[in-house]
Order: C-alpha cells, then sequence, then structure tokens
C-alpha cells in the first residue's frame, strides 16, 4: 500500500471551471515544490493537455469502464509512488454517467470539492450544493469552491445561507482571466492558447487566496494483484521491434498515453511525425493516425503531396495502418469542413466526409476482434458517405446510441473509435501486425 494526497475536483455539470481550477491547483503545487500527477475522468483529450502543461506530467484518464477497475488502480498505485499530490479531474456533472465520477471517487476512497458557477444564483447555491452532498452518502465531499463570484456582496448573499454543516467554503471571484477559452468540441488545444503558461500563474495566483489550496487528506492506493498485469501479452502479439509511425501535430492529437505506454511496453518502437510539416514519412513498419482536427488543416494537409505519396507507398507495400476518427478522415477522398470548403486527402478509403453542425454520435462502445473486446469511445461532428462494407459493427454502452462501422481494407483498420488499447492489449498489437 502506498499513502498519497489525493483530491477529485468535480461539479454539477459541464462548464463550471473544474479544468482552470484543477490546472491551477496543479500549477499552484508544483510552485510549492511539489510533485504532481493529475488523471482526468473520462475519455478526454484536450482537457489533459492543458493539465500536462500546468502540472509537467503526462495526463492519465480513469474511467472504470473503458480501462477497467484493475488498470485505474495500477495508474493511481503507481501515480502514489511518485507523486506528493494526484489530483483527479471529473468529468460532466458528478453523478452523471455510469460508472460518473463519483462512482470512480468511492472506488478508491478520494475525496472531493465541488466547484459550482455561482453565476446568476444567490441563495440557491447552497440548495444545490445541499443536494450534491446528500445524495450520495458514500461520497467524501470535502470543500466547495464558488466560481465566477460577482462581488463582495454576492458572495455574502451565498455564504450566510450555506449551512454550517456544509463542507469548507471558499470564493473565487469572476474575473475575464481566470477561464480557459473554449470551442464546440472542447476546450482549446493547449498549443494554441495564447500565454498559456502566463495564464497558469495567474490562475494559480487567483486560487492561492482560497482555502482549496490547502493540501488535501492522504489516501491509501492499494499495490494491484500480483495476478493483474496490464501489459500481459502472449505470443499473439508480434509489435517486438516493430517500427511505428505516429502522426503527432495540430491536426492529429488525440491520442490516449496510456497507448503509447502499451505499445512502447510490449518492445514497439515509435517515431513521431507530422502530415502537415514532413515531406514523408518516418522509416516504419506500421502506420498510427489518432483523431484531431483535421478540418482546421484542410488546405496544408491536403497541399502536402509528398506525404500522400509516402503513406500510399506504406499501404502497397501491405503495412498496417490503424487509424482513428480524424485519421479517418484523413484517409478519406475528401473532406468538407463546416464552412463548406471541400479539399480532396488521401484517396486511400473511398469516400468522403462532411462536417455538421450538430453531434452526430458519441459515447463509449466496444468491438468484437478475432483476439477479443478491444473498449474506447466515440465523439464527432462529421458524417461519413462511402459505399465500403463495414467489417463489424461497434456496440454501444448508452441507450439510444448508434454503433459504429469498423472498416477494414486490406492492411488498413479504420473507424470513428479512439480506442483505449490497454482494455486489450492482444487486439491492440494485432491491429499493428502485417
Amino acid at each position: 500500500m502506498k499513502q498519497c494526497p489525493a483530491l477529485l475536483i468535480a461539479a454539477p455539470a459541464s462548464g463550471q471551471g473544474k479544468t482552470t481550477v484543477t490546472a491551477a491547483l496543479a500549477r499552484f503545487h508544483r510552485n510549492q515544490g511539489l510533485k504532481v500527477r493529475v488523471f482526468k475522468v473520462g475519455p478526454d483529450f484536450l482537457d489533459p493537455m492543458i493539465l500536462e502543461q500546468a502540472s509537467g506530467h503526462p495526463v492519465y484518464q480513469l474511467d472504470l469502464w473503458m480501462s477497467g477497475q484493475a488498470h485505474c488502480q495500477k495508474l493511481l498505485y503507481e501515480a502514489a509512488i511518485a507523486a506528493d499530490l494526484i489530483l483527479i479531474e471529473g468529468v460532466m456533472g458528478l453523478f452523471d454517467g455510469s460508472p460518473s465520477s463519483a462512482d470512480l471517487a468511492i472506488a478508491f476512497n478520494i475525496p472531493i470539492s465541488i466547484v459550482i458557477d455561482a453565476t446568476a444564483m444567490a441563495q440557491t447555491f447552497s440548495a444545490v450544493v445541499h443536494g450534491l452532498t446528500t445524495f450520495n452518502p458514500s461520497c467524501r465531499i470535502v470543500s466547495v469552491l464558488a466560481n465566477q463570484v460577482a462581488g463582495p456582496v454576492h458572495a455574502e448573499l451565498i455564504r450566510e445561507s450555506m449551512p454550517c454543516d456544509l463542507p469548507c467554503f471558499s470564493v473565487l471571484p469572476r474575473q475575464t482571466s481566470n477561464q480557459l477559452p473554449s470551442r464546440h468540441l472542447g476546450l482549446v488545444q493547449a498549443n494554441q492558447i495564447n500565454e498559456l503558461e502566463q495564464s497558469l500563474e495567474q490562475f494559480a495566483k487567483d486560487l492561492s487566496r482560497t482555502d482549496i489550496c490547502q493540501l488535501p487528506s492522504c489516501v491509501t492506493f492499494k499495490m494491484p494483484s500480483s495476478e493483474f498485469d496490464l501489459y500481459k501479452y502472449d505470443s499473439q502479439t508480434t509489435v517486438k521491434n516493430l517500427r511505428v509511425a505516429v502522426a503527432s501535430d495540430l491536426a492529429f492529437s488525440f491520442i490516449y498515453q496510456a497507448n503509447l505506454d502499451l505499445l512502447r511496453s510490449m518492445g514497439a518502437r515509435l517515431t513521431f511525425f507530422s502530415p502537415i510539416a514532413d515531406a514523408k514519412l518516418p522509416e516504419a513498419d506500421s502506420l498510427y493516425l489518432p483523431g484531431g482536427y483535421p478540418e482546421l488543416h484542410l488546405d496544408e494537409l491536403a497541399a502536402n503531396q509528398s506525404m500522400h505519396e509516402s503513406i500510399h507507398a506504406h499501404y502497397e507495400a501491405d503495412k498496417p495502418i490503424v487509424a482513428e476518427c480524424g485519421g479517418m478522415l484523413y484517409l478519406l477522398s475528401s473532406l468538407t469542413d463546416s464552412h463548406g470548403k471541400t479539399r480532396n486527402l488521401l484517396n486511400l478509403f473511398p469516400g468522403r466526409a462532411i462536417m455538421k453542425p450538430h453531434l452526430v454520435n458519441l459515447g463509449m462502445h466496444s468491438a468484437g476482434f478475432a483476439q477479443g473486446e478491444l473498449r474506447g469511445h466515440t465523439f464527432h461532428y462529421s458524417q461519413l458517405e462511402t459505399a465500403i462494407q463495414p467489417l463489424a459493427l461497434t456496440q454501444p454502452v448508452g441507450k439510444g446510441l448508434r454503433p459504429e462501422a469498423v472498416f477494414r481494407l486490406g492492411s488498413m483498420t479504420t473507424s470513428f473509435m479512439h480506442w483505449y488499447m490497454p482494455s486489450n492489449p492482444v487486439a491492440a498489437a494485432a491491429l499493428f501486425s502485417s
């Protein structure tokens, strides 16, 4: 067992300021000389980019369904060994989803701090707090932060209505400087936020005036069972010494750190390249095209014909390609962005996609492969049009959600799915094997 101070930052809904507060806490404690490890609940890519810059360390996802409790236990235990503080940013509202942020906190006995946007609220704020703290007695809610408070009078209206038996209460005044910018798919990528370093320092300074910056209580994290080995694999996995080229730039940046760790642990040698800027692929046996925002970089992707030729040569040599969501869009004949601009792309996957103003599909899904079930999630605004018949359809977890198609064309496997590869290392390895 290993003890380490830990805190889960949650909220009654999205858009309350969880990421800003978590990033500010990470930077504040990092500035105090502490080693901070940050996690994100759920299958998010954008928030972890901000949190990684705030903490100075890679941010991993925790999800009791997608990765499983044993995997979460392993990640938390390893973080507790290395860190002086563990911070976890929740997803959506505290009790939203199944499993929820609350379920994760209960599973590992982690205390919770609630962030609530107090805009246009006064005494009703305390009713929201009362509901959150009493909904499930198994949750240990230890503090509440009122975010975006208009001024001293607003703060006092909220404070005087708070029952004395409710958790530690702090106020964060409304400032245009203490919120991160958003776009239609969530937060802007960290490397696209101007002066992010200065903003993080200001967030930390603002938050230092509140009680939430006190070091949380220690949590005991158990060592994973000796029977559990996340990266256990057998003779079916053939990625040892395999050279895997991984797309990584502004257009392709949605990738789980745990996926990269898994491939490396199984012996793969990863090389990163930019489909936007590089002239050709690095020497590679397999190609990994993760998700991202190719629709925001259509001109550059379409213009890089030497990269097109290099990827075509890779495919024609019958070398594997694994493409997820935005990576799949890059493989198509054409892509049309939300403004109606269309550009021809790789044309390895016959079909086209159009960006829609509304969400097309989302949620947790699993898919069956010869090596077993592989889990992941989908979240996209693009509509695919193709005559190619899918190899399989995913099984969505949520009711009313549509399955996603999984396509196999020669040595290429592609889908809107973002695979969480540690959910089945053998199946993941097979995707990259010739």
